[in-house]
């Protein structure tokens, strides 16, 4: 659907006033039977919204929806840019741009088990104890979102962990957090093997490229990562 949230509550209301009114006809309002109706329609209207929007999200959630991306994206350059038309950031897809991962070009069942592969890292560490994905955790740390994203892994840690590339810069990192200080707080060394810390890397770029409506917004354009 394409309708928005302003949308669907106002048709909502209506019909809930429209059904109710029909239905309690000629019943006067101080009448416990005139709201007892009122509360029946809205509750079985609600719940059959609720479930048309229930599966409609699930549609456009799950991987390979315009939304959430194919796994083999991380095969390609994704940017942040300001859409117009919608008003907000959204990631773009540089599909006759490659940037392959670690120099290789994985197939969609390779991409998918290297990203469920870092999704259980990331759940066995408890990196949500700390940081926020997609909105969800903590708020001690940086929210993961869009971290793929964020210029300080080529401007800052590229530099210090002597990487010739992002992601090499990323999995050093992840594999030694203790060694790099990130502003006044340290990361606490995990005990990642380079093949966790890949698949950590391979999920974060992926995530990147989910459209989240904009969150977290002018993210890359704040003066904090200004150099």
């Amino acid at each position: 659907m394409d309708f928005g949230w302003l949308d669907i509550t106002v048709a909502a209301l209506v019909l809930t006033a429209l059904i109710g009114a029909i239905w309690t006809r000629g019943r006067n309002w101080l009448d416990p039977e005139f709201w007892k109706r009122y509360a029946i329609v809205g509750s079985v209207i609600m719940f059959v919204f609720l479930w048309i929007l229930t599966f409609d999200t699930l549609k456009k959630t799950h991987i390979g929806s315009d939304r959430v991306p194919s796994p083999t994206v991380i095969n390609y350059k994704i940017t942040y840019e300001f859409d117009p038309s919608k008003g907000y950031y959204m990631p773009k897809i540089h599909k006759d741009q490659k940037e392959l991962l670690f120099g290789k070009e994985y197939s969609e069942e390779e991409a998918m088990k290297l990203l469920v592969k870092g999704k259980l890292v990331i759940q066995s560490r408890a990196c949500m104890n700390c940081h926020t994905l997609l909105g969800n955790g903590a708020y001690y740390a940086p929210d993961l979102t869009k971290a793929w994203l964020d210029p300080k892994w080529e401007k800052v840690m590229m530099p210090a962990t002597q990487s010739k590339t992002k992601e090499e810069a990323m999995v050093k990192f992840l594999m030694h957090p203790d060694k790099y200080a990130t502003w006044t707080r340290r990361m606490p060394n995990l005990g990642l093997s380079e093949d966790e810390a890949k698949a950590v890397v391979a999920y974060l770029k992926w995530m990147s490229a989910i459209n989240t409506n904009g969150f977290p917004d002018h993210f890359g354009e704040s003066k904090l990562v200004k150099f």
